[in-house]
């Protein structure tokens, strides 16, 4: 068996067994990166965290440095010693499996989804503003049913890549040690990746690195994404892929813009508008083309993502087929 036919099958082993149990319901390494991110953050973090300082950050260098270190000693040790002692054995073929089931997460994606929409279709606004709010960063406690859908689908297509497609492409790059550097910048980002005043310096190492690692898995996923447009009348691969590079570009997020756009392009219908961040009206750029996403595009969405992450993996699989010849 070639190393790209293993690697084919310990991607088919772990979607399913994403598909078939989900995330780890107790001991999710996750939950202990993130004790660990917050601790190693108040020590390093010091003045940022200190209220009753009047002087502020006047070192930004400094905070950055210290966010640096931190990055570094969160992110690299693990990824580094897997690869360090990996060998080819069918203990760490299963090992990978494990690693890379661990990191997608489709299944908990599709939970999450459906928490929102199912009292949406059933009326009941305010339990869906609350699972809402589990998944988006914007003010939930007042949007309409059209905005919650609209928050529900973007966070679909973007986690889509960040939790689902990126892993599966940088295992497909670099194995399960790459898997787990991404995994865990993916989730420092998401600690640490604010343009506040404590994390404006120390987090920008962490928002930098997260977006270097997204820059090619997000235009592999708006690819994947696209690619559905196959079995679409009202758009083709090109439009959906022209959606994703111009309008991508003027969203927030260059790499979560790029997925969204071009998935909203797929389900032909629109995403973007106003949102309530921290008290502040956002302004977001149009992404996709058609009508305003509603509550019956979230479980359309899901599909989206599934169904790239199967074309992905059946890609890998007849690559390694090819290889064997």
């Amino acid at each position: 068996m070639n190393d790209y036919m293993t690697g084919s099958l310990i991607l088919i082993a772990a979607f399913i067994l994403d598909i078939l149990l989900g995330e780890p319901r107790r001991y999710h390494p996750l939950v202990g990166f993130g004790n660990l991110t917050q601790k190693l953050e108040r020590i390093l973090n010091k003045k940022s965290n200190n209220k009753s300082n009047n002087k502020g950050n006047d070192k930004p260098w400094r905070t950055r440095l210290f966010g640096i270190l931190g990055w570094s000693l969160l992110t690299l040790p693990l990824p580094l010693g897997y690869y360090l002692l990996h060998q080819d054995t069918l203990l760490f073929w299963c090992l990978d499996a494990v690693i890379v089931y661990s990191a997608i997460g489709y299944n908990s994606l599709v939970k999450h989804a459906k928490q929102i929409a199912v009292p949406l279709l059933n009326g009941d606004m305010q339990q869906a503003r609350h699972f809402c709010s589990y998944i988006v960063s914007r003010d939930t406690s007042n949007l309409s049913e059209q905005e919650i859908a609209r928050a529900t689908t973007e966070s679909v297509l973007e986690n889509g890549h960040d939790a689902v497609i990126a892993s599966l492409v940088w295992f497909a790059i670099g194995g399960a040690p790459f898997v787990i550097l991404h995994r865990l910048v993916n989730t420092l980002d998401a600690m640490w990746g604010y343009k506040n005043p404590q994390f404006l310096y120390f987090g920008w190492c962490a928002a930098r690195m997260d977006d270097l690692l997204g820059w090619p898995t997000a235009k592999i996923s708006s690819l994947l994404y696209a690619s559905q447009a196959l079995w679409c009348r009202h758009t083709s691969i090109f439009n959906a892929l022209r959606n994703g590079w111009c309008q991508g570009r003027q969203y927030k997020s260059l790499n979560g813009g790029w997925a969204m756009a071009t998935g909203a392009t797929v389900l032909n219908v629109s995403l973007g508008g106003q949102g309530i961040y921290d008290g502040k009206v956002v302004e977001s750029v149009t992404l996709g083309q058609g009508p305003q996403v509603t509550t019956t595009d979230i479980v359309p969405s899901l599909n989206l993502v599934r169904n790239a992450a199967i074309i992905f993996i059946i890609s890998c699989f007849l690559v390694s087929l090819i290889a064997a010849v």
